[in-house]
């Protein structure tokens, strides 16, 4: 007969693992391009390689506890042992040649999967320029002339080359299933390489808290045949709403769950303009005091 004080820690010990699991999505686990596996090869490999070390010893603590437990008088009892040499070397040399395993893995995959490395690919690239705001994410597509807010898009197989920087706080960008996440500073560059395998619609989000909107801070990836990118170039250049100094400012401002939005055109080399007014703090000043590029920005020419 099973005690009831077993059958209550029992329901709540699987209350309280559905409750942990209910906001885990596991993306990171299911990757859908060439970086993102790679991370989760190296998560697992450095997991397993961890469980190597932490199995045993939880196991040999339950069973030592077990067997030397005060009821049991077939235990031999030793109060004066105090060391042992075969059990030093034991405990001693497996986990450092695990740590060295470890050492030399991570060593060799920094380096392989470094963000601000590009993707060989025979396939043109997209750029992609990236700016955080409070609490949305612009994007700037230079080779097209438009700019899109909380969406993206590129073609599957095609290297995503990111310029990121931030426009406030600090945030980090990442989708999950893409792989690699990497922050964006005010008035700094950062720079990211993706590609994507699989057609698909991909979160994205931040992981860096920034305030009270940051829940809402997600946007959209989307991975998509060439055809169906070329579409979506199109819809971007026929929505009429050029981003002008005006509407960059209403994007400045807070807002929360902004609506995927489109901008048909962009003021020429703004991703500069946005990292160079950031460090000198002359976003919206009088032109004259400002560098050509801001100027462009300010007066709205392409």
């Amino acid at each position: 007969m099973k005690h009831p004080h077993f059958t209550t820690v029992g329901r709540a010990l699987g209350i309280g693992a559905l409750m942990l699991l209910s906001g885990c999505t596991l993306d990171v686990l299911t990757p859908k391009g060439d970086i993102g596996a790679q991370e989760k090869t190296l998560f697992l490999t450095a997991l397993g390689l961890m469980l190597l070390i932490v199995v045993p010893v939880i196991l040999m603590t339950l069973y030592f506890a077990w067997k030397y437990r005060a009821s049991n008088t077939k235990a031999t009892y030793m109060p004066r042992w105090a060391h042992s040499t075969r059990i030093e070397v034991v405990v001693w040399t497996i986990p450092c040649i695990i740590v060295a395993i470890l050492g030399v893995l991570t060593f060799k995959s920094t380096h392989a999967l470094d963000p601000f490395k590009p993707i060989e690919s025979t396939v043109k690239p997209i750029n992609i320029e990236v700016v955080s705001m409070d609490w949305k994410w612009l994007f700037i597509y230079p080779d097209y002339d438009i700019a899109t807010v909380n969406q993206i898009a590129f073609p599957v197989d095609a290297p995503v080359n990111f310029r990121i920087t931030s426009s406030s706080l600090m945030n980090t960008f990442f989708i999950p299933q893409l792989g690699s996440m990497i922050y964006s500073m005010a008035g700094m560059e950062t720079k990211l390489h993706l590609i994507a395998r699989e057609p698909g619609d991909y979160a994205g989000l931040s992981g860096n808290y920034s305030g009270s909107g940051f829940s809402g801070m997600r946007f959209r990836a989307l991975a998509t045949t060439n055809e169906e990118f070329e579409a979506w170039i199109a819809k971007a250049k026929a929505a009429d709403n050029p981003l002008t100094p005006a509407s960059y400012a209403a994007l400045l401002q807070p807002s929360q769950y902004d609506p995927v939005s489109f901008y048909s055109s962009t003021p020429t080399g703004m991703f500069d303009n946005i990292i160079h007014s950031t460090m000198s703090g002359i976003a919206g000043l009088d032109p004259a005091s400002c560098t050509p590029v801001s100027k462009n920005l300010i007066a709205g020419n392409n």
